[in-house]
């Protein structure tokens, strides 16, 4: 992110999407936009960009982008969508402007093939990228593996998905069940494999997920309303028994219930949310959610990543799973927007939450021997449950140290907790630092720099397996990592 000119708030945007003028400069009217077109509109006085299809004057948009003029230019007279779903594909671009909408990029005709099929096969392969040919091939793969079945008892549905995954786990499954509407995602890294139908008959707010581990097979399993016959599952939707890139998959959210708010320090709170009954949703660690709500008409989007209630100080066995509520550990800004958004929530209220994202491998962890973790203010959120799976399920981790940058004391998040574990597990050592500290301070002072991290940033033996892992306001980030 970079500071914007006083007036160029996210607030001030959406007051300017509302006043009526034409941020087009198209009086309303809306093109199709051909790739010759789209390319001469590469300038910052005059920038259009392609999201999905879809093409954007983002000219007007350039003074009032978090990320700055710059990275939007990148994209300026092209195809942006890769990019954008490299730095932020949960930003709700088509809310955000959808007062900017030039139109829709042309379709390009298709010529016919000519020859021989197999020559024209080899010729349209030999044109297409090797990843793209490496995809389809998995795709195709993946189809034919992955199937889908259901059974019925008296008073259970059960519907089967084979996955031939040997390290399929409950994380991996997320299922909303609500007004007779079954979705299911199975997670595979960077795909996913949906089932979505609209049932035949009524189901209760019941659901169980089995897992079989060995043999990779999903078992969701719902309870009838009435004892009758199904004679079908229900009407298959459109994205129905399809194997996609996630990214391709798109975002999907419930409405959760807001249950509690508690004070962490002077400017943080733990909001705790509720899912809805009939999904079954766990956050893996080192993943996040994005929570959506509207604002002023607008639908503004932020991430966040879940922590724990509370820091567990006996790692001797494994946590039972929360599977209802999500908490999650959130500064409010004195002018944020969304964060003072949420800090107006009254219990009781809703807010979307959407399925994990992320692409943290628990793997990291599980082969390291020594653990770092930088953290930068509430950087420190996505340490909570990597701290508590490193000591609890890590046998081969000797040293788990967190390294906690704050302006002030009152600033450190839960101090207390973490100098109780310190205390509890001989493998876990904390240093606070903090770079605007009273003159009652005795710890260490400074930011993060080479000459600060040098004296923390040890092996505990000369050949040791290190994970280094870096969380917090982006300038942090990019010192840490240099």
């Amino acid at each position: 992110q970079v500071p914007l000119k006083p007036g160029r708030s996210l607030m001030d945007w959406i007051r300017l999407t509302k006043s009526g003028k034409d941020l087009t400069g198209l009086k309303g009217r809306l093109l199709e936009v051909t790739e010759d077109e789209l390319s001469k509109h590469n300038k910052k006085e005059d920038c259009w960009i392609c999201i999905r299809g879809f093409v954007y004057n983002v000219t007007p948009y350039m003074e009032y982008h978090p990320g700055g003029e710059d990275e939007l230019m990148k994209a300026a007279g092209t195809d942006g969508t890769d990019l954008f779903d490299q730095v932020h594909r949960w930003v709700n671009y088509e809310s955000m402007l959808k007062e900017c909408l030039v139109g829709r990029m042309a379709v390009k005709p298709i010529a016919a093939p000519k020859g021989e099929l197999l020559l024209d096969i080899l010729i349209f392969l030999h044109q297409i990228p090797e990843d793209e040919i490496v995809y389809m091939f998995f795709s195709l793969l993946y189809f034919l593996f992955y199937s889908s079945d259901w059974f019925q008892t008296d008073s259970l549905i059960t519907i089967v998905i084979y996955t031939k995954q040997k390290d399929m786990n409950a994380d991996l499954v997320i299922v909303d069940c609500q007004d007779k509407h079954l979705r299911g995602e199975i997670i595979m890294d960077d795909h996913s494999y949906l089932v979505e139908v609209d049932l035949d008959h009524a189901v209760s707010e019941d659901v169980a997920v089995n897992i079989a581990e060995k043999v990779g097979k999903v078992e969701i399993i719902l309870k009838k309303k009435d004892n009758v016959h199904w004679k079908n599952l229900g009407q298959p939707c459109e994205g129905h028994n399809t194997f996609i890139k996630r990214t391709d998959r798109g975002l999907f959210y419930r409405k959760c219930k807001l249950v509690s708010k508690t004070e962490v320090t002077h400017d943080t709170k733990l909001f705790c949310l509720m899912l809805p009954k009939g999904t079954h949703l766990r956050v893996p660690t080192g993943q996040h959610v994005y929570l959506k709500h509207t604002i002023a008409g607008t639908e503004v989007v932020k991430p966040y990543t879940p922590v724990l209630p509370f820091l567990p100080l006996d790692f001797q066995e494994p946590p039972c799973h929360d599977d209802v509520h999500i908490y999650l550990m959130i500064k409010i800004y004195s002018h944020g927007l969304f964060t003072q958004a949420l800090d107006h929530l009254q219990i009781g209220d809703y807010i979307s939450v959407s399925n994990p994202e992320g692409n943290f491998k628990k793997s990291q962890v599980q082969t390291s021997e020594d653990l770092l973790l930088l953290a930068g203010g509430t950087g420190f959120t996505p340490m909570v449950k990597m701290l508590n799976f490193a000591l609890t399920e890590v046998r081969c981790l000797r040293t788990v140290k967190l390294i906690f940058f704050n302006k002030t004391e009152d600033d450190i998040l839960w101090r207390n907790q973490l100098e109780q574990l310190a205390l509890k597990d001989e493998r876990f050592e904390v240093q606070f630092i903090l770079s605007q500290p009273s003159k009652d301070w005795v710890g260490k002072q400074g930011k993060i720099s080479p000459s600060l991290l040098s004296e923390f940033v040890k092996r505990s033996r000369r050949d040791s397996k290190v994970l280094i892992c870096i969380c917090g306001p982006a300038p942090f980030t990019e010192q840490g990592v240099q």
